[in-house]
């Protein structure tokens, strides 16, 4: 078997499709980070000459080619291109096999996948409201930010509001259900303090990147500070740069992104270093339906997986995929179609190309026009 074309797919809301297509007519299909898709696509191109006319089955060798084939490597945009082409890759083989991905990674260990839903709204109770309706649909776990914009040293008025907003959703879905928070690195490591301190007592199951992940040592410090796990990883690339977050110390349970990452197998490798740290995996994906297919692949065959993010509904992938996943009572059934188990509807897909102008924007703080952290 051999690679004969690399296609990718960018669509609406703000998603990057890679199809890899071979000679023997199985094809497999990836996903990349979506931010940035016209340079990640491009990026995906500049790869095809380390893939053609190659045996797609040999996935680990094909990988060391792309990431170890170029003096500088790293970054999201180069990750994300290998990313997208390693999926399509383990979709070949499971196709080549007529087995899931999971199953060739080690076989299952467990039968159904948990994931969290979220609650929208700016006000308490816009977000008690929807915190009830996601329960009411089945879900035991839900994840919000409870701020905006938040300065390296802001006024405790903003730590009481988001706290009255975590206090709102605890109130409304009692201790049974699991509230998880997401701080998007949003504050500084002092507004951090200040925000898990005040939010403490209503149990967040993890509060994910209280700081940006440039400087680890500062999450340290943060750890160290807190009494809530905490999560991180969905801007970190490879097993190299998850080592230190473990060997610091600086996070219980680990988020890499599929789609930027490394791939399905870099997931997976991610989750046993993890393992060794006793530290839990809870896989990032804000992203589209094949994202959270190579997600569940790794999900099912993980000791230590937790949890798993995906957008609800769209997410699932109704529209994009001819049959789109389903949530039962929190829940997502194993996968259990060859390789990812998914199919495209390519035809949908070409009626809703990506816009160029489509980005994720920028922020500024109201008071004086400065840049404030996405």
């Amino acid at each position: 078997m051999k690679i004969t074309r690399v296609r990718t797919l960018p669509v609406q809301p703000r998603w990057l499709f890679v199809v890899v297509e071979t000679d023997e007519g199985i094809y497999g299909y990836g996903e990349c980070l979506g931010d940035k898709a016209f340079v990640i696509a491009e990026a995906v191109k500049s790869y095809e000459h380390h893939l053609i006319g190659e045996d797609p089955r040999r996935i680990t060798h094909l990988w060391q080619s792309m990431y170890r084939g170029a003096f500088w490597r790293g970054g999201p945009i180069m990750n994300a291109a290998i990313s997208g082409l390693e999926m399509c890759l383990w979709d070949i083989l499971g196709k080549s096999l007529n087995t899931p991905i999971w199953q060739l990674l080690g076989g299952a260990v467990r039968d159904r996948i948990r994931v969290y839903s979220r609650p929208s709204g700016s006000t308490p109770e816009e977000l008690a409201f929807s915190a009830k309706e996601i329960v009411r649909r089945g879900y035991s776990a839900m994840k919000f930010c409870p701020f905006s914009k938040v300065k390296i040293v802001d006024h405790y008025q903003i730590v009481e509001e988001a706290a009255a907003r975590v206090q709102a959703v605890r109130e409304a879905v009692g201790t049974g259900v699991d509230i998880l928070l997401d701080f998007h690195g949003r504050v500084s490591p002092a507004m951090a303090v200040w925000m898990e301190e005040a939010m403490r007592p209503f149990h967040p199951m993890f509060i994910e990147e209280p700081v940006l992940p440039e400087n680890v040592d500062a999450l340290v410090r943060v750890a160290q500070q807190f009494k809530t796990p905490i999560a991180t990883g969905e801007r970190l690339f490879t097993k190299w740069e998850f080592r230190e977050i473990l060997e610091k110390g600086a996070a219980s349970i680990l988020q890499p992104d599929p789609c930027v990452c490394g791939g399905i197998f870099e997931t997976r490798q991610i989750g046993a270093m993890a393992e060794t740290w006793y530290a839990a995996l809870a896989p990032h994906n804000p992203y589209g339906p094949i994202n959270l297919a190579a997600a569940l692949q790794v999900d099912a065959c993980t000791p230590n997986f937790l949890i798993q993010e995906f957008i609800d509904p769209d997410g699932l992938g109704k529209g994009h995929l001819k049959e789109p996943f389903a949530v039962k009572d929190g829940y997502i059934d194993l996968p259990q179609g060859p390789g990812l188990g998914i199919e495209l509807d390519e035809e949908w897909i070409a009626a809703r190309p990506l816009s160029l102008l489509s980005d994720v924007g920028r922020w500024f703080h109201d008071d004086d026009g400065s840049m404030a952290d996405w």
